[in-house]
């Protein structure tokens, strides 16, 4: 059986993380437990310098497995079993830039995941949304929270709320992704980005990401003590 997740690192230290379940990229349990390797992977390895997420076929991925939660005694149940299987504070814990290059549907989980990623480059025909709510549920694989940091609460509310679905226009006028291009140039143009940042020194491209991200979770004060710190740090 294909893994669901491969990973690929190139003599430059860009690390490729490629999401292959076809025909939608859903998110189950097994593709978890493949996400858990390669982003204790790719955090472990010293010569990663630039890390990218993409997928396969005609969609990033459309979130969860929701037939997986059937499986379960009860909702909870099901999403307690999920929770005990996150990658996502392994995502957080990689130092270096991440980059996710999204295309087609963009939903749930897989939206979720791209949230925490340093940078996000969509190509014109994706399709973003966080379809939870209707579904009686929250977007609990870190949408509240990770979308708010992303866009502010003012942009968040309201989305999450309808669940309505933006195309790739609107999630650049919001915020949620940083570029759109033309679908045969979402590659190319991914690894570009990555090949500039990875000529970055490594001490330098980590601290710059600390200092940024932690901007929006510090005082002022506190955050302009962190940037001195890491500042004296590189010299």
């Amino acid at each position: 059986m294909k893994e669901r997740v491969g990973l690929s690192i190139d003599e430059n230290g860009i690390a490729v993380a490629t999401i292959s379940h076809a025909p939608l990229n859903i998110f189950d349990l097994e593709m978890r437990d493949s996400l858990i390797e390669i982003f204790e992977a790719v955090r472990d390895i010293p010569d990663v310098r630039c890390f990218v997420l993409r997928s396969e076929g005609k969609h990033f991925g459309v979130g969860a497995d929701l037939s997986e939660f059937g499986s379960a005694d009860s909702i909870s149940e099901a999403r307690r079993i999920r929770w005990e299987r996150d990658p996502w504070n392994l995502l957080l814990s990689i130092e270096v830039p991440s980059i996710a290059l999204l295309h087609g549907f963009t939903m749930g989980s897989s939206l979720e995941m791209a949230l925490l990623c340093d940078i996000r480059i969509a190509s014109s025909d994706t399709i973003l949304g966080l379809p939870e709510t209707k579904l009686g549920m929250l977007p609990a694989a870190g949408g509240t929270q990770s979308l708010t940091r992303v866009i502010g609460a003012n942009k968040a509310l309201p989305l999450i709320l309808t669940a309505r679905n933006i195309d790739a226009n609107e999630a650049l006028s919001l915020g949620m992704v940083s570029e759109v291009v033309q679908p045969d140039n979402l590659e190319k143009h991914g690894i570009d980005c990555a090949e500039r940042i990875a000529l970055i020194d490594l001490a330098l491209s980590s601290r710059l990401k600390r200092c940024i991200n932690g901007s929006g979770d510090l005082p002022l004060a506190q955050g302009l003590e962190l940037e001195r710190r890491l500042a004296l740090q590189i010299g």
